[in-house]
């Protein structure tokens, strides 16, 4: 059983586990909680990975968050977001020292974890698993390529967007994914028809990635 001292957290055994530990850590977003994603095994189905669901640092109106909201490129936001980014980053070195790879360890994202996700996924010395990210932006998107780390480009990710979002525009969003791609990121953009939520065919894609990470 996987355990941190850096977060709250609820860890869900895969229910049919192989041969080693395939995890998936799972980032809520703004005023959510690890609750929130407590149906998230079951939609996914995908019975040799297992979960660790976290709680953001920073409490939020009876939720919790990962930084400071005050708006996309806020200064206020960005120190949270880099202290946030220090405690997945050590979140992933507590895991590898409780014996699994860092290629068994992907990243899930909701709004604002998915921008953790994506940050972390650009700057983690070491290739993970994949990331996958919901509904989310970039994290200071004017510090790239320069901050990628030595692996970014070998990074798997796959991004899901709403196109009637209002509460992550999709168009900046859009655009800051895609410049990711052209900077060389192995990037996989999904579009639907949705606002800031994730609907059923959205998981079954996500599922199906998740299986082609799992054959790789």
């Amino acid at each position: 059983m996987l355990s941190t001292r850096l977060f709250t957290y609820r860890y869900v055994p895969a229910p049919a586990p192989g041969a080693r530990e395939r995890l998936i850590v799972v980032l809520h977003g703004l005023g959510d909680s690890l609750n929130g994603f407590s149906f998230l095994p079951q939609a996914l189905k995908l019975p040799e990975f297992s979960y660790l669901m976290l709680n953001a640092p920073d409490d939020y109106y009876g939720g919790f968050s990962w930084y400071d909201f005050g708006g996309q490129g806020n200064p206020v936001s960005s120190r949270g977001i880099v202290r946030s980014r220090q405690l997945l980053l050590e979140l992933i070195g507590e895991l590898k020292g409780q014996g699994v790879g860092a290629a068994d360890i992907h990243l899930f994202g909701f709004s604002q974890g998915c921008l953790m996700a994506v940050d972390v996924g650009l700057r983690c010395p070491e290739v993970l698993g994949g990331i996958c990210g919901v509904s989310g932006y970039l994290g200071f998107p004017g510090e790239y390529p320069e901050k990628f780390s030595a692996v970014a480009r070998e990074q798997k990710f796959l991004l899901t967007h709403g196109v009637r979002d209002a509460m992550v525009p999709f168009g900046p969003a859009a655009e800051q994914f895609a410049e990711l791609q052209k900077l060389g990121v192995p990037l996989e953009f999904k579009i639907y028809d949705k606002d800031h939520t994730i609907l059923p065919e959205e998981l079954e894609d996500i599922r199906g990635w998740f299986l082609g990470l799992e054959r790789t």
